[in-house]
């Protein structure tokens, strides 16, 4: 099993940045890929970014792309998201997510996520 917990959520000005962090405890040998979702109120929890453990290969969301950028610290078991020129419309709870060697396609272990709040 992997543990995660995020940290670095909280209130900013439309325009500016923050970093979110998520440290990963546990089976961490069995990490594929991690990522970052988030879920506004009222809506579905939508995807926005991963990252390889291994090789650090990217992807994002369009609606992130190139505001956003994810990258890791092997060293730390932890992966980053930062944030910026965020806008209202990322206001959010994030979560961190991480997928095994065994089922890489899937995030089977989550955090207990961490809210973003954007004021414009």
């Amino acid at each position: 099993q992997v543990q995660l917990v995020e940290s670095g959520g909280g209130l900013v000005q439309a325009g500016g940045s923050l970093r979110l962090s998520c440290a990963a405890s546990g089976r961490t040998s069995s990490i594929y890929r991690m990522g970052w979702f988030r879920q506004a109120p009222g809506k579905e929890r939508e995807f926005v970014a991963r990252i390889n453990w291994g090789g650090g290969i990217t992807y994002y969301a369009d609606s992130v792309k190139g505001r956003f950028a994810i990258s890791r610290d092997n060293a730390k078991n932890t992966v980053y998201l930062q944030m910026n020129s965020l806008k209202p419309e990322d206001t959010a709870v994030y979560y961190c997510a991480a997928a095994p060697v065994s089922r890489p396609a899937e995030f089977g272990s989550w955090g207990q996520g961490t809210q973003v709040t954007v004021s414009a």
